[in-house]
């Protein structure tokens, strides 16, 4: 292009000079100057400029140095007045041109892809992020259909996505797009509509992030969160099944006990039938108390409502003795009762109460099988406690076993945390739910001279002595 330039300021000059062409031929140097625009920067473009006025002057000079006419200076003016304006304007297009590519060349420094493409969809410009992203240059995506090109997958119709487009001037979504390697992506579409001065669509800029990481990831969690889920009802399935079999056992064990019971009365030589009678309605009675534990503990684990009932908690602990017995005489272990007159009643579930206190006793029987025969005693005392807002019945069950270690004692009532070699560690936990549904509290201390003492505190239906009439 420079080469061609010189050659026609050199034509130009030569024509306008050497010939008798009464015309501006000058005026053809704005060739010149076009030429040179696309291919010079500022400072080179003022040089031709300057050179092609210099040689219209000289020019001039040579021809009318000797007779200044008033039509060739006038058309030597005309000339120098259409270089200096195509001059004026080049520069003007050029700083235009450059600020466009400015502001283009901050669009490349996102790592989103953008680029821009008309009504019809053809692109138009081609951001180094889209580039990056899909892998096409801007050479080859530039006139290209924007859709066709990146094989787009819309979530809804394109005429629903247009018709916001032209509503409100913007559309965000995800898309699916195709990449030059075949390769797919999920991005975040954010578009935006240009208009003319008469509000007539124009182009559309489209910007894209790529979120195909986080797709994945989100969809890495929904399975993570699925399968916790999965392991969520198997263990609750498998805490149930414990729970059933821990708390079954010990109805059951009583079952037992009043069988062998029943086989010894009728084994005599004269045999008691009426021992053997009181025995197997026993059996019976632990019967019906298993099935009752079973169902007290699928209401737990469904979270019904409890059976709230007067419960007189002496006569309570008296049914639960038998229950003991057998465990107790194994172990050689000494019961005392300091059960206090007197006692208020508490609303609850009658079976659900016992289940605490005789876990509780039963778990501090079989912990003093591993102490000397005189520490083997076993403390079941009740009382009541004035609190400023209520009162309370407290139950307390004390043993001389070998205790917890202090920093063991949070983790007591923790579900499958036990003490003991073969135990589950759901009795503790279940209790602690049971006594929290009765809207009471209980609680584990170590003993100074060895042993531990469980605090059961239940709310009574009666008010502290200081409010009660």
């Amino acid at each position: 292009m420079p080469a061609i330039a010189a050659l026609l300021a050199a034509a130009i000059f030569a024509i306008d000079t050497f010939s008798s062409l009464d015309m501006a031929i000058a005026v053809l140097y704005v060739v010149v100057v076009l030429l040179s625009a696309s291919t010079s920067d500022r400072r080179g473009l003022l040089v031709v400029a300057g050179f092609c006025v210099a040689l219209a002057v000289f020019s001039y000079v040579i021809m009318h140095s000797d007779d200044y006419d008033l039509a060739a200076t006038m058309r030597c003016l005309v000339s120098l007045a259409a270089i200096t304006v195509t001059t004026l304007l080049c520069l003007d297009n050029q700083y235009a041109t450059q600020s466009l590519r400015s502001q283009a060349a901050l669009l490349d420094l996102t790592h989103d892809a953008i680029f821009v493409r008309d009504i019809g969809g053809t692109i138009t410009y081609w951001s180094l992020g889209a580039e990056r992203l899909y892998g096409w240059t801007p050479a080859e995506a530039v006139g290209q259909n924007a859709i066709a090109l990146l094989n787009t997958v819309f979530p809804v119709p394109l005429t629903n996505i247009r018709a916001e487009l032209f509503e409100t001037g913007r559309w965000e979504g995800e898309l699916l797009h195709t990449c030059r390697d075949g390769r797919q992506v999920t991005v975040m579409s954010r578009w935006s509509l240009q208009r003319d001065e008469r509000g007539r669509p124009l182009a559309a800029m489209e910007t894209n992030s790529d979120i195909s990481g986080r797709k994945h990831a989100e969809d890495a969690l929904h399975q993570t969160r699925a399968e916790l889920a999965h392991v969520t009802r198997v263990t609750t399935l498998g805490e149930l099944t414990a729970s059933i079999a821990h708390e079954v056992n010990q109805p059951l064990a009583a079952v037992v006990t009043n069988g062998e019971a029943c086989l010894r009365w009728l084994g005599r030589a004269a045999p008691d039938i009426g021992e053997a009678r009181a025995s197997v309605e026993r059996m019976i009675a632990n019967g019906r108390r298993a099935s009752e534990v079973v169902a007290r503990l699928r209401a737990l684990a469904r979270r019904d409502e409890q059976d709230q009932a007067p419960v007189h908690v002496n006569e309570m602990i008296d049914e639960i003795l038998p229950l003991l017995e057998r465990e107790r005489l194994m172990h050689a272990v000494t019961l005392e009762l300091a059960l206090a007159e007197g006692l208020p009643v508490i609303l609850g579930d009658r079976v659900q109460l016992q289940q605490v206190v005789l876990n509780l006793a039963l778990n501090a029987v079989q912990a003093m099988a591993l102490v000397e025969e005189p520490r083997r005693r076993l403390t079941i005392l009740t009382r009541t406690e004035e609190r400023p807002d209520r009162r309370c019945l407290v139950i307390e069950i004390r043993d001389g076993g070998p205790g917890v270690p202090p920093e063991n004692l949070p983790k007591l009532f923790n579900a499958f945390y036990s003490t003991k070699k073969d135990g589950m560690g759901m009795g503790l936990s279940i209790s602690r739910s049971i006594v929290e549904a009765h809207g009471g509290r209980i609680a584990a201390d170590g003993i100074e001279q060895g042993g531990m003492l469980f605090t059961v505190s239940l709310p009574t239906s009666l008010p502290p002595k200081e409010h009660a009439s």
